[in-house]
């Protein structure tokens, strides 16, 4: 197997629409990533779900995929082992690192790189053809750049993905309080509930962007059965896909 190593673009890096704590929160824990019952074990949890949400909707076999805000690895990772030619950018070294050195035990090709989504729109504008960005939105100051620039990086005809938190007192309960103090699913302050996102501007956010809107769903977690499940219910984790005209 020919496994394209992590690079880092120097150009990619000096990027404004970044936050250096967010950064540093996710490298801190980067080592833990693929440990299931780590603080990572909901990212591990709710991978299924999403996969074959996208998969449905865009079938990845033999398809250029981008994730944008990668990690780890976990989404990419699936993403590959359903053969598709998947790209992972972040700009998180040590996760970076934790995320090619996974798939060289694994034995998947994926390339990784450290750029930033805005520079790699620019670099490879109108490439792919599934864009994803997953619970990543939350974590960056100008969150409507990053959907502009997965917008670019997308074909004609192509499809991109967005996952995120929405804003208001039930998210607050839930996604901080519940999932962070009280289960303990999640390390304390790994969300800023001020940088929640609702469904009307994401949503607008998308339009601007020239993307269309396909289907938006709910992502639940009952804490009795401890299981996830998609539905309708956007009030507090949703999912949005979205294609690119042609």
């Amino acid at each position: 197997m020919s496994h394209i190593e992590l690079q880092s673009t120097a150009s990619g890096t000096n990027s404004s629409n970044v936050d250096p704590s967010e950064i540093q929160k996710f490298s801190e824990l980067a080592h833990r990533w693929w440990d299931p019952n780590s603080e990572f074990k909901p990212l591990h949890e709710i991978n299924p779900l999403r996969l074959e949400w996208i998969n449905n909707l865009a079938p990845l076999a033999g398809k250029k995929v981008i994730d944008v805000g990668c990690g780890g690895g976990i989404l990419a990772e699936s993403m590959a082992k359903r053969k598709a030619h998947v790209t992972g950018i972040d700009l998180s070294d040590k996760a970076l690192n934790v995320a090619d050195l996974h798939s060289l035990e694994t034995g998947i090709e994926i390339r990784y790189e450290k750029i930033a989504a805005e520079a790699m729109a620019e670099r490879e504008a109108g490439t792919f053809d599934i864009v994803t960005c997953m619970e990543m939105l939350e974590h960056v100051p100008d969150p409507a750049s990053i959907v502009k620039a997965c917008m670019k990086l997308a074909k004609p005809g192509g499809k991109v993905f967005f996952s995120t938190i929405n804003r208001n007192p039930k998210a607050y309960l839930f996604a901080v309080i519940g999932a962070e103090y009280v289960l303990q699913m999640l390390p304390k302050g790994t969300h800023d509930y001020q940088k929640f996102i609702t469904p009307a501007e994401l949503s607008q956010d998308i339009r601007n962007a020239g993307l269309e809107v396909l289907q938006m769903k709910g992502m639940s977690y009952n804490p009795l059965t401890k299981i996830y499940s998609l539905n309708q219910d956007t009030s507090v984790n949703y999912l949005v896909a979205c294609s690119k005209p042609l």
